[in-house]
């Protein structure tokens, strides 16, 4: 049986299994289904998150296998995805190094501790960086392309 079969079968599945439970929450209704929230039985809804979930890690497993199937199969490939990976782990040194870290209070009491704080401003550091680099790329294309004109 081919992949593609088999997708479609567990994608009807899960949509007959999503469509019964939401005529299960919806002929349940709105009031009820708070009343029995407020006493901590949420029965009604669970069934269709915990299948949320499933498809969920079903969809990023897919598509990990599929994504990491496709570098190794080719040499080219893995070799840009290393090369970017490494760029991007040298820009997170690089906004770590820059980091410091210091103990903060934070609103409900409680202290942010100083190595916290650095991973905070690495994250920080980092999407700035990320995003300089990302409109610097942009206006270099662009330029690029008005001087071939």
């Amino acid at each position: 049986m081919k992949i593609q079969n088999i997708i479609k079968i567990i994608s009807a599945i899960i949509g007959v299994l999503a469509a019964f439970f939401l005529l299960r929450i919806i002929g349940t209704g709105d009031e009820e289904i708070k009343m029995a929230a407020s006493m901590g039985d949420y029965g009604a809804v669970s069934a269709l998150v915990e299948l949320s979930r499933i498809v969920l890690i079903l969809t990023v497993a897919i598509t990990l296998i599929f994504t990491l199937r496709g570098l190794f199969s080719d040499g080219k490939k893995l070799k840009k995805a290393g090369i970017s990976i490494g760029f991007f782990l040298v820009i997170i040194l690089i906004s770590y190094l820059l980091s410091e870290g210091v103990e903060t209070p934070m609103k409900d009491g409680e202290v942010l501790s100083a190595s916290n704080s650095k991973l905070v401003e690495t994250g920080i550091r980092s999407f700035y960086l990320l995003s300089v680099i990302a409109i610097g790329l942009m206006l270099f294309s662009g330029v690029t392309k008005l001087l071939k004109k």
